[in-house]
């Protein structure tokens, strides 16, 4: 007969040690269910559906850094600096055309002039700052212009995109500010394409020797960014991607040239 083995005996597990709680500070641990705690705030802008503009905006965005720039579009986005750029605002906001209230003042005070019969002299036409693309381009064709600024951000671009090779061919000093939102609050109005100075008074004309130098150094006599092109940046995924591909040649070469 088979032997009877006795069965071995259980092994207790080991108690697990408890936890001591304290009575003054005890554990109230929340419930994120439906119709318990509140949930903590987050930010849910990943799950937010934008407005159509907003997409395109965003679209539009990506798809510039993407796709190739041609260097006629590319140069705008070589713009001036903060330093420069403050300088040639301060310089700018000196000379700013009269508003409306401005000139409804004038007009009465010649009108009251008239009325009483004093003779109007004829002055000579106020320094001020000219600004409208047709303007503009007149100025520079007849070399009047002394600096011309270019809004960085037109839209549509073709608008201003031969104004610098303009520029450049009448040999007037030329320069790309951001943007066209802070070049209209010069002329009162709300964007500005393009600006330019005819002349100025005799205390500001070191200031304008000055900046016309720059720009020329800096835009008229500089032609690489004739032949540079921008865009053509992939997203991190397909950077990732390329580099490993890259790599996987690399090692694959390294190997061949072993034997």
């Amino acid at each position: 007969m088979p032997s009877k083995k006795k069965p071995e005996p259980k092994k207790e597990a080991p108690k697990k040690a408890e936890k001591k709680t304290d009575p003054l500070f005890q554990a109230t641990p929340r419930n994120f269910r439906v119709g318990g705690d509140i949930r903590p705030t987050r930010d849910l802008s990943r799950f937010v559906k934008w407005p159509r503009y907003v997409r395109l905006q965003r679209q539009k965005k990506i798809l510039k850094e993407r796709l190739k720039i041609p260097p006629a579009l590319f140069q705008f986005q070589t713009t001036l600096d903060k330093n420069q750029a403050t300088e040639l605002f301060k310089l700018l906001v000196k000379y700013q055309p009269e508003d409306k209230a401005a000139k409804a003042d004038r007009l009465k005070g010649l009108a009251e002039a008239k009325a009483a019969g004093k003779s109007d002299d004829a002055k000579s036409p106020p320094n001020v700052v000219k600004f409208g693309l047709k303007h503009v381009t007149y100025l520079v064709e007849s070399k009047k212009a002394k600096m011309v600024c270019i809004a960085s951000d037109v839209d549509p671009i073709e608008l201003v995109v031969w104004l610098p090779a303009l520029c450049k061919k009448m040999d007037v000093p030329y320069c790309i500010v951001k943007d066209k939102a802070r070049l209209g609050t010069v002329v009162n109005q709300k964007t500005c394409a393009c600006a330019c100075l005819v002349s100025v008074r005799k205390e500001d004309q070191h200031a304008l020797d000055q900046l016309r130098s720059n720009f020329k150094a800096m835009y008229n006599d500089v032609t690489a960014h004739q032949r540079k092109w921008g865009g053509g940046i992939m997203g991190l995924k397909t950077q990732r991607k390329l580099e490993k591909r890259e790599k996987a040649l690399a090692e694959e070469l390294a190997k061949k040239a072993q034997y």
